[in-house]
């Protein structure tokens, strides 16, 4: 079932989702990085990476059925997931950025129950691997089906990049933080990780990094407004009628910033 998305609430979530997805279509490939699946899991690319990848994944559950509370196990399994839900995307055919299917979201939903079991069990967190779960979490974002989902990942994001960002306080790791924070509606935190990001360029390149910042705020502001809205729609229809539009597009169920 998709948005109902007739008249004046069309336009409404229309403009959400664009905003969500302009931040998410660069994301994939700044957080993560080009890389060659083969290259990952040791095997020609002629073989369904997301199945090689899902294979392995399985392999490192089953040794955490012995070992629990291994933590290096649930990273591994963490950026197993990742790389098996970056496998598993599509192209918006409308914004032409990479989004994921309703396997790939699966993928990332396992990565988010092995990171929170990881977090549980370590007093320093990998900064890493928390830069590439940030991006997958503002993913997920994108593939939610209704706004309390959307919310709830953001957040995550947003957290995860203050890990990141705490034990890396470099210009690329704060940038984003702001950004997660901006559309998280932390914008005190936003602007306190856009000005030590600022504070870590020369003048002139601090300028541009303001000006790029800048806009992303004010698309915050509008997606915070816009949630408003969405929000009263919510509860005035019930969930059942809002899940993600991009769940009718091409099979895909949908969608990670530097």
């Amino acid at each position: 079932m998709l948005f109902d998305i007739r008249g004046r609430r069309r336009h409404v979530i229309r403009v959400v989702y664009a905003i969500l997805a302009l931040l998410m279509g660069g994301s994939l490939f700044l957080v993560v990085g080009p890389f060659n699946l083969a290259d990952l899991v040791g095997t020609s690319t002629t073989t369904n990476p997301a199945t090689v990848l899902n294979e392995q994944a399985e392999r490192i559950e089953d040794k955490l059925r012995v070992e629990p509370d291994n933590e290096d196990l649930l990273l591994s399994l963490t950026r197993t997931r990742i790389a098996a839900a970056n496998a598993l995307t599509e192209v918006n055919p409308e914004t032409g950025t990479p989004v994921f299917t309703p396997e790939g979201r699966q993928e990332l939903v396992l990565a988010d129950e092995a990171w929170t079991r990881y977090l549980k069990g370590t007093d320093e967190p990998n900064p890493s691997a928390a830069l590439l779960v940030a991006g997958s979490y503002f993913s997920l974002a994108e593939s939610s089906g209704s706004l309390e989902e959307v919310e709830d990942s953001i957040g995550k994001a947003a957290a995860a990049q203050r890990i990141a960002a705490a034990q890396r306080p470099n210009v690329g790791s704060l940038t984003s933080l702001a950004i997660y924070e901006y559309f998280a509606g932390n914008f005190a935190a936003g602007d306190t990780a856009a000005a030590k990001a600022e504070g870590k360029t020369p003048k002139a390149e601090a300028k541009e990094i303001n000006k790029q910042l800048t806009e992303y705020r004010q698309r915050a502001k509008s997606f915070a407004a816009q949630k408003k809205e969405i929000a009263k729609q919510e509860k005035e229809q019930g969930k059942e009628a809002l899940q993600n539009p991009l769940g009718g597009l091409g099979g895909a169920a949908s969608g990670l910033g530097e």
